[in-house]
């Protein structure tokens, strides 16, 4: 009797206290704003099923970070996919989310002071001389995917891949590529087939799906890129784009970062 009477003078405690135990709360998700067209796919694999575009100016929400380069999001719609976390695309607002990327519009200003780094450490070898097949392990001479790699490796201590194709296969892997150089944002790579003559008639016709890269340059913005490409051109330089066998030998470009 004495044992029943002490467990019900005890139960009333017992439920206070679990009563006044927190239960922990859940991480609530990251919003964000779209602010350039990008594809939702159905899994974190930029060769993986569209689901759809999200269109610039569109809020998602942020469910998780899969890796540097994907998330996981929910679109306005309900549905749920996969994108790239690249800033040129996503920007995160306010929130935590499980994994997401929570600064609030920070990544923006963090790939911008990466994007100058990369730019000046570039220009810091125009007039080096060109040489095909230059070694990496020296800056007397440059190639074409030489010269990006070593702007990379100087500016903010990345090693990409040292030749212009592996560069465009590591661009794409990002989700990143966009054939319209209109839409390119200063940093990003832009990607060449073979030089074929100077009018636009000699390149009317072309698959340029079909096309291997035959050239890389750093894309400065307004219509201008920085590379290298013969001995006779003067080595690292800068050229305009525009109405020129660069505009006509365009293949593809986007960030490598």
């Amino acid at each position: 009797m004495k044992k029943q009477l002490l467990a019900l003078a005890l139960l009333p405690a017992l439920i206070f206290g679990a009563a006044a135990i927190p239960m922990p709360q859940q991480a609530s998700a990251a919003t964000a704003q779209i602010v350039s067209s990008v594809s939702m796919r159905q899994s974190a694999d930029e060769n993986s099923t569209r689901i759809r575009y999200l269109k610039q100016g569109e809020q998602v929400t942020i469910l998780s970070k899969v890796n540097s380069w994907w998330y996981k999001v929910k679109a306005s719609d309900g549905r749920e996919g996969y994108i790239s976390t690249s800033s040129k695309y996503i920007q995160t607002s306010g929130g935590s989310s499980s994994g997401g990327d929570t600064n609030g519009g920070t990544e923006s200003g963090s790939t911008s002071a990466k994007v100058q780094k990369i730019i000046a450490a570039g220009k810091k070898y125009l007039g080096t001389p060109y040489e095909y097949g230059s070694s990496r392990n020296n800056t007397a001479t440059f190639d074409c995917s030489d010269f990006v790699r070593q702007a990379f490796l100087d500016g903010i201590g990345v090693t990409l891949p040292s030749d212009s194709r592996g560069q465009g296969s590591y661009v794409k892997s990002l989700g990143h590529a966009q054939t319209d150089w209109h839409d390119l944002k200063a940093g990003d790579l832009m990607f060449f087939m073979d030089y074929k003559g100077t009018s636009k008639s000699n390149y009317n016709g072309i698959n340029k799906s079909t096309q291997k890269i035959t050239h890389v340059a750093i894309y400065l913005g307004n219509g201008q890129i920085l590379s290298t490409y013969s001995k006779e051109s003067g080595g690292v330089r800068i050229d305009s784009i525009a109405n020129k066998h660069w505009e006509y030998r365009f293949l593809f470009g986007g960030s490598a970062l």
